[in-house]
């Protein structure tokens, strides 16, 4: 399968995954709003959907691809067998700790909530239902690696769509269907995600074993130095992976300290994980696998070349994506989250924290583009001292400008944040002689920026045209950025030919 064929369908599927996103979280705005309930139910979906996101992106990739792309095809079935055997073991052994222990875990999840003891009991309740969906997830991410290191994608592609497709009809039937309080909605959706994740492992588990491929001997776990090695790696790789994640994590803890602050956060953040998700994806999925090989083949400069090439590819995308979430922010969180429960005064909430989240989007996909190495190369340590560093940044950031700037504040820390991992990936990277930006990528940034200010230059001059932007202006706000886009990356050179070539060559 050539690099585009497979590129298309990885990205298809995370853009519908995305999309479908994007209208289950507008039925949760319209069903939940942004107050009590819906922080209690936001601040209990963060942790399954935190490892829901970190999986679908790849975050195990880093340690599977590597060490299985080392053997031989029926030596990786066995391993990758005992894998996933040792891995639903110990999912299992969590999902029951945190069932008993719920009521710590929500304390820790929303620690703002410690004087509202009914608001809490309510994250607990909500944690217990819907934690299941980590251990259906993290096993169908599992499968997913197994099956793109062989070159099978549509699976891995399509599956994670049944998450959001089922929390979707469940918001439905209940929205429409039946009559509920906040709190039983809630825990409906709750208990739905849980099912949904159980649909996707199904999915991937049936093309795991369509037509006896041999992908995969489910067996006893067999203990193994190789089993071990990917065991004590999994929550590092985890972690490393899903940096991003984890910082939003941290900033929800602070967010709960601000009335709605959980909510703003939220939605603010799911539209920024349309194009940092895209690129996630497509980084996991399809650059690691290709810098592996070119790392063990010790073909240093073919890898070096390639990680550009990457990079250009991510900013090309992220940084309009940027610019544009900046200036239409107001717009975008009113369209789509303004109506029923949600209020002005939650959109325009919204709306502040994703002009602020917007100025780290870049940064966040260079960091996730280039860590893309250090996983390849087995460097998983220094991976995970930038997403320490870039931890410490966020939390520190968050507490110091949350104060004067409230919720908005806890995101600028989060771009901050960002912008830190993203630094200490790129020394990380030269401490191992493999940062090395070449003319190529530095004339390619060059017009990729004059090609974004001619876009926002057009948007900033439409916006004034169309001072009260409904559904239909949006739309066509957002076609016509991303036509002037277009127009002005081929006018700049920042798109070629010889890029469209390159694409379609045999990888």
């Amino acid at each position: 399968m050539s690099l585009i064929r497979s590129s298309l369908v990885v990205g298809l599927g995370s853009v519908a995954s995305r999309i479908l996103g994007f209208a289950r979280d507008v039925l949760f705005a319209q069903a939940l709003g942004a107050g009590p309930v819906a922080d209690a139910f936001l601040a209990a979906f963060r942790l399954p959907n935190l490892v829901r996101r970190i999986v679908a992106e790849g975050g195990l990739n880093p340690a599977l691809v590597p060490a299985l792309s080392r053997l031989e095809p029926h030596e990786a079935a066995d391993v990758a067998g005992d894998v996933l055997g040792a891995f639903g073991l110990a999912l299992l052994a969590l999902t029951g700790l945190v069932e008993i222990g719920a009521g710590l875990l929500a304390l820790l999840l929303a620690p703002g909530l410690h004087g509202d003891g009914e608001t809490l009991a309510l994250v607990a309740l909500y944690t217990r239902l819907s934690f299941p969906v980590v251990l259906c997830v993290t096993l169908a991410s599992i499968g997913g690696a197994i099956l793109n290191l062989r070159g099978r994608f549509t699976a891995t592609a399509l599956a994670p769509l049944a998450v959001n497709g089922g929390l979707i009809l469940a918001l439905v039937v209940l929205e429409f269907g039946f009559s509920h309080a906040l709190a039983q909605k809630a825990a409906w959706l709750a208990a739905a995600s849980s099912l949904a994740g159980l649909s996707q492992l199904i999915i991937v588990a049936a093309a795991l074993l369509q037509g006896g491929s041999g992908l995969v001997l489910l067996r006893r776990p067999r203990w193994s130095p190789l089993l071990k090695r990917l065991l004590v790696a999994g929550l590092p790789v985890l972690a490393a992976g899903g940096a991003v994640q984890i910082f939003f994590l941290a900033a929800t803890q602070i967010a709960s300290f601000w009335p709605s602050g959980v909510s703003w956060l939220y939605y603010a953040e799911r539209v920024m994980q349309l194009p940092l998700g895209l690129m996630a994806g497509l980084s996991s999925g399809l650059l690691l696998p290709e810098l592996a090989r070119r790392h063990w083949a010790g073909d240093r400069q073919a890898l070096v070349s390639a990680q550009n090439r990457a990079l250009e590819v991510a900013l090309l995308l992220t940084l309009p994506a940027s610019a544009a979430l900046l200036i239409l922010a107001r717009p975008i969180s009113a369209v789509l989250f303004e109506r029923g429960a949600f209020e002005s005064s939650d959109a325009e909430g919204t709306a502040l924290v994703l002009m602020t989240l917007s100025l780290g989007l870049p940064f966040a996909t260079v960091a996730k583009v280039l860590s893309q190495t250090l996983f390849a190369c087995g460097s998983l340590r220094a991976a995970l001292a930038a997403a320490g560093f870039g931890l410490a940044v966020t939390v520190t950031g968050s507490l110091l400008l949350a104060w004067p700037l409230g919720p908005a504040g806890i995101a600028l820390g989060l771009s901050l944040g960002c912008l830190g991992h993203a630094g200490a990936v790129i020394l990380g990277l030269q401490r191992f002689g493999l940062w090395a930006p070449d003319r190529q990528i530095q004339a390619r940034l060059l017009r990729i920026a004059a090609a974004v200010l001619a876009m926002s230059s057009g948007l900033l001059g439409a916006g004034r045209i169309l001072p009260q932007v409904q559904a239909p202006a949006l739309a066509a706000l957002c076609l016509c950025g991303i036509a002037l886009y277009a127009l002005a990356a081929w006018m700049t050179g920042a798109v070629t030919r010889d890029d469209w070539a390159a694409l379609t060559k045999k990888s």
